[in-house]
């Protein structure tokens, strides 16, 4: 079954039967030919027979020497028959059965009796009775004789040679046509060989390429139109991988620009199906998966904007909350040429700028806050001694130092907010030094050692032994010398008297670890993250009743990040704080 669904068996199969059926129809051609023909030629010859057997009857004057000379200008399968009138009938040959059948049948038939009864030339093919199984030919010509007698000369002439002549043709013909089927056979066979050989290849070929491998080529053999085709088919496998080299370059592209996309994206199916996310879009369908209650794929928010995008066919926007963060969804249709096929949605979080427009009103307020304090004690004082509600020297001396100290505090302030503000912004240049480590510790604590004594405070530094006295740092002096200032002065403020502050250095694998340590109230647990934060002050153990700006942990944060350092915090309520600050070694 397989060869006959091929090309080479469809191929064999119709140039088969083309060669078969041009043969058959010649076959039927050629037999009526042959058998036309050769009736015609008998006919011709019986006829020219009986004309010469009719002209020798009517020289002659004896009818024994006319009958004589007739039978002898005939042939061995002819037959003659004279008959003058119907009584009167000589023959050829010895009478047998089968004259004695023809004469009667001649006699008897109306259209050959003409040429007896009404002196005309008669030719016709008779057919015997089943009994002889045979049809002859059969020519009637009329003749008179010298004594006026009439008569007719009827020639016949079996017509079994042609049946057997037609037989030997037939088997000719048949056998010619056999040979022709089995040439065809061998020639078809051939052709289409030649012919499908190319295909199969390229058949192969085309598996070849479906399975991905595109370098397949299929050999160029001939220069017609399979050798085209060929070519054309190489072409196609080389264009292909072009193409899909293009696409996945695209897709790899397009996937590298969603990936390292900040915000999310996502697009839709016109169904609402999710047909592709980014990292930021599945983690916010992972925040979305984690608070919700029903077994919804998408925010009730989001399905409502894409119902408005598929309907308005228009870009829609809307905001949503999860998990404590705030997210800007842009939804905007997709089309297909006419149609909407579907949508993509941007996912935003807005969480760090809704938190750093916070921190700037916050700022604001706080800067005003800070601010109004001091003015309004200048204000108000000042208007002591424009009104002359200080009487004595003393009490204007008193107003005046007050005067003085808001004002010191109003520049701190704005001085700590211009550091700040430079360090914030990369203005800040970092001057690196070597810095003998232990001796600028000892220094920076020594400053505070009489404050420290006021207060009854133990003060100190803690060296381990693995500590060498002649360690270095590269670092900038005075900006790190701040930083120090900054905690051991705040862990002096907020420590009660009796209480001890210290400094411990540990020299770690890559870095040094600076622990400024007291034994004071501590930092509630809820303020810790918040204790880096510009004027984040609390109410309870950060201030501790302690005026202040707010900025010296800031500023602090702002110098050891850009000493590529590391500051962080350790306290527990009432049972004091530790700083610790990671500075890199000399690289």
């Amino acid at each position: 079954m397989r060869l006959w669904r091929s090309v080479v068996g469809k191929l064999w199969m119709t140039i088969l039967l083309l060669v078969s059926f041009v043969l058959f129809i010649l076959t039927i051609l050629l037999l009526q030919f042959f058998q036309n023909y050769f009736i015609q030629q008998v006919e011709n010859n019986l006829l020219n027979t009986g004309q010469k057997i009719s002209r020798i009857l009517e020289e002659h004057e004896s009818l024994s020497l006319g009958l004589e000379i007739s039978r002898e200008i005939l042939d061995e399968e002819t037959n003659l028959v004279i008959v003058i009138n119907p009584n009167e009938v000589y023959y050829d040959t010895e009478i047998t059965e089968q004259d004695f059948y023809l004469k009667d049948k001649i006699l008897n038939d109306r259209e050959l009796n003409k040429a007896l009864s009404a002196n005309e030339v008669i030719t016709k093919e008779m057919l015997l009775d089943t009994e002889y199984q045979d049809s002859v030919f059969t020519v009637g010509v009329p003749f008179s004789l010298s004594d006026e007698r009439t008569g007719a000369v009827y020639i016949y002439q079996s017509l079994q040679v042609m049946k057997q002549t037609t037989e030997q043709t037939t088997k000719l013909i048949f056998l010619a046509a056999f040979i022709a089927i089995v040439l065809t056979t061998i020639f078809a066979f051939f052709l289409s060989t030649r012919i499908t050989s190319p295909l199969r290849k390229m058949r192969e070929a085309a598996f070849e390429v479906t399975k991905g491998r595109f370098e397949t080529k299929v050999p160029i053999l001939t220069h017609d139109e399979i050798g085209e085709l060929a070519t054309a088919f190489n072409q196609m496998g080389r264009q292909l991988k072009y193409q899909l080299n293009a696409l996945n370059q695209e897709k790899e592209q397009l996937s590298s620009i969603l990936s390292s996309m900040a915000d999310g994206v996502i697009t839709f199916n016109r169904d609402g199906t999710i047909l592709i996310t980014n990292p930021p879009a599945e983690r916010f369908l992972q925040y979305w998966y984690y608070e919700q209650d029903a077994e919804e794929a998408l925010p009730p928010t989001v399905y409502e904007l894409l119902n408005q995008v598929m309907t308005l066919e228009s870009e829609q926007i809307g905001e949503l909350s999860l998990q404590g963060r705030s997210f800007v969804i842009i939804i905007s249709p997709l089309y297909n040429l006419k149609s909407v096929r579907g949508a993509v949605a941007v996912v935003r979080d807005m969480t760090e700028e809704r938190r750093l427009d916070k921190l700037r009103k916050d700022f604001i307020a706080n800067v005003s806050h800070e601010l109004r304090t001091p003015i309004s004690m200048l204000q108000g004082y000042s208007e002591a001694i424009v009104d002359d509600v200080a009487e004595t020297p003393e009490e204007k001396k008193e107003i005046a130092k007050i005067i003085y100290d808001e004002s010191l505090r109003m520049g701190r302030l704005v001085n700590d907010l211009l550091d700040l503000a430079r360090m914030e912004a990369g203005h800040v240049t970092i001057r690196r030094e070597e810095v003998e480590i232990i001796p600028f510790i000892e220094r920076i604590v020594t400053k505070f050692n009489g404050v420290a004594k006021e207060k009854g405070i133990s003060l100190g530094v803690n060296i381990p032994e693995d500590v060498n006295r002649d360690s270095w740092l590269q670092v900038d002096g005075d900006k790190l010398e701040q930083v120090f200032t900054n905690l051991i002065d705040n862990a002096i403020r907020h420590t009660p008297a009796h209480g001890h502050v210290s400094v411990t250095i540990e020299s770690l694998v890559s870095s040094y670890l600076f622990t400024v340590s007291d034994t004071g109230s501590g930092i509630p647990e809820e303020d810790l993250p918040f204790i880096f934060e510009r004027f984040y002050k609390a109410d309870k153990a950060r201030t501790r009743g302690r005026s202040g700006t707010g900025l010296g942990l800031a500023i602090a944060k702002n110098i050891v990040d850009a000493h590529e350092g590391q500051i962080s915090v350790q306290s527990k309520y009432d049972h004091g704080t530790k700083f610790l600050v990671n500075i890199p070694k000399i690289k």
